[in-house]
């Protein structure tokens, strides 16, 4: 049976100790100058700059190749803007980001091209934005791109595993585990 389309981004789902993911997110901030939609599931990097009280980094929606800072797993609510599915493009609105480096994600393969095998476990591969966030759901576009699988230290995430799941198979839109392979607070990054 052919597994379901349903991109949702990078979910956490457990710590590489084998913990299972605590929930504890750090709060950001997104300013209202990117023009960027946020999702829950998208990939942030640093931005450089923070909000009025410095205690807030700033962060955007990373793409491919970028250092990553972690996942928005959800977003504050402003008394003008209740809206907690995502983040509206040029709208300033504070975000909270699964930012451990430790983190595992589960992770949609895309639905197209040649479908992983488990012969790239272990491999380093690249995401790929998928055809954006959904407004209704909230959940990102991303999905892991099969067609990037490579040894290349530089890609996006490593391949853990299979998502050990019933509705799960080997094939297009497989879910997998995933972990960020290049992560600002993991390893020796420029900073920004």
């Amino acid at each position: 049976m052919a597994n379901a389309n349903t991109p949702f981004g990078l979910r956490p789902v457990a710590n590489r100790s084998g913990a299972p993911y605590n929930g504890s997110p750090r709060l950001y901030i997104v300013p209202a100058s990117d023009g960027t939609a946020l999702y829950i599931g998208d990939p942030v990097k640093l931005v450089g700059t923070g909000d009025a009280t410095g205690k807030y980094p700033g962060v955007i929606q990373a793409a491919t190749g970028n250092v990553i800072t972690g996942v928005v797993v959800g977003f504050q609510p402003l008394p003008t803007n209740l809206e907690l599915r995502y983040r509206a493009a040029s709208t300033l609105r504070y975000v909270w980001v699964a930012d451990d480096p430790d983190l595992v994600f589960e992770i949609q393969e895309i639905n197209s091209g040649t479908a992983l095998t488990t012969t790239e476990v272990g491999l380093n591969v690249d995401f790929a934005a998928g055809a954006g966030g959904n407004t209704t759901t909230g959940f990102s576009g991303f999905v892991l791109n099969n067609a990037t699988e490579a040894t290349t230290n530089t890609l996006d995430l490593k391949i853990h595993a299979l998502v050990n799941r019933e509705n799960n198979d080997l094939g297009l839109a497989a879910k997998w585990l995933v972990s960020i392979n290049r992560h600002q607070f993991a390893n020796q990054v420029a900073g920004i």
